[in-house]
């Protein structure tokens, strides 16, 4: 169980990580002492040694590394007027270099804490009417990327899930922002700041799980569109009775696909078509046309599947929907790649 605090929220870093700093820093001061051993073994005929023998390699590189790292032990000194001009023009801007790195390395590791309080401050301050998604399985994963496809942005979306190695996929792999706890409490998605959020897209493993996550977010949130998966028919009632706005069961909805492949395999293809946007067809809602108002669905510009008037879904040839009004919504079938002029702001709970 991951306590509260904010090294429960994992923002998508945009620099590197402070370890890939430390090393790069790391790296960055060895090309500093190696550049100054072989400055000093090249003119290793200017130095002067104390036991009086000529400077060797390792004399250099002991040379470099104590006139880098101190002020030197003085048992091997420049002696020629080529090895103290060398010393004055480029050993001594090297071993300046090489105390800003050792300085700056320090000093990113000490404020590297205080830049992520500093991160996770302006993006509560910022976050407003974004999509919360409480599960990162293969359901959630899915949701999300098409949410992504709508044009929705990754900042706009904040993930929710319990276990460690789903919340760092999400985090690392897909740069989303996540929270990391059992959304169950109303803490976890206070840290998600669910409360100034628009949707709730609830994908659980458990159905009683997902009853209490959206009863928890229900009553955090009263304007919120909440959206469950749950695995069972029978449990439909009851979700919808904690809040839920829509509930999609999945294990009827992948038997039905199947049965509809298995009888008729084109069809089945069409309905897998329109259920992964910006392939092939998609299926969409967009405000009626001023150009529309009037005219019957089938003379829309648009395959009109249904009509969205008030808050009933009507069939395209329900004879109430003979004559469309300017405030109603079409559910259209529309191939990819066609002008979406139009198209206006989605209904509550597909994206921002």
């Amino acid at each position: 169980m991951v306590g509260p605090g904010a090294e429960a929220i994992s923002i998508p870093r945009d620099r590197p990580g402070p370890l890939h700093q430390v090393l790069r820093r790391f790296a960055m001061a060895l090309g500093v002492l190696f550049l100054t051993i072989v400055i000093v073994y090249l003119d290793r005929d200017g130095y002067k040694d104390n036991t009086g023998t000529t400077l060797s390699f390792l004399d250099a590189a002991y040379y470099a590394t104590v006139t880098l790292s101190t002020t030197g032990y003085g048992d091997i000194v420049p002696a020629s007027e080529s090895a103290r001009l060398v010393n004055i023009l480029v050993v001594t801007p090297l071993r300046v270099m090489f105390l800003i790195i050792l300085v700056g390395t320090t000093l990113e590791v000490l404020t590297e804490r205080t830049r992520e309080q500093w991160r996770l401050s302006r993006w509560r301050s910022t976050l407003r009417d974004h999509t919360v998604v409480v599960g990162y399985g293969t359901t959630g994963y899915s949701a999300i990327h098409t949410l992504l496809a709508q044009g929705v942005p990754k900042e706009r979306i904040v993930v929710v899930d319990a276990d460690q190695e789903a919340a760092a996929y999400a985090s690392e792999q897909d740069g989303l922002v996540v929270v990391t706890g059992d959304a169950t409490r109303a803490e976890v998605l206070r840290r998600a700041e669910f409360e100034r959020a628009r949707n709730l897209i609830v994908s659980v493993n458990r159905d009683d799980t997902a009853a209490l996550v959206t009863l928890t977010g229900r009553q955090l949130n009263r304007r919120a569109w909440i959206v469950v998966a749950v695995r069972e028919d029978e449990n439909s009632p009851l979700i919808r009775q904690s809040g839920a706005d829509s509930v999609v069961t999945t294990a009827s909805a992948a038997g039905r696909l199947l049965g509809v492949s298995m009888l008729s395999p084109n069809v089945g293809e069409v309905v897998e078509d329109l259920l992964h946007y910006g392939s092939g067809m998609d299926l969409i809602e967009r405000p009626v046309d001023k150009r529309e108002a009037g005219k019957s669905p089938a003379q829309c510009r648009d395959l009109v599947v249904a009509v969205v008037r008030g808050h009933r879904m009507l069939r395209h040839d329900d004879p109430e929907v003979s004559k469309l009004a300017a405030g109603d919504r079409l559910v259209v079938i529309r191939s990819v790649g066609e002008p979406n002029s139009g198209a206006s702001r989605p209904r509550p709970g597909t994206g921002a």
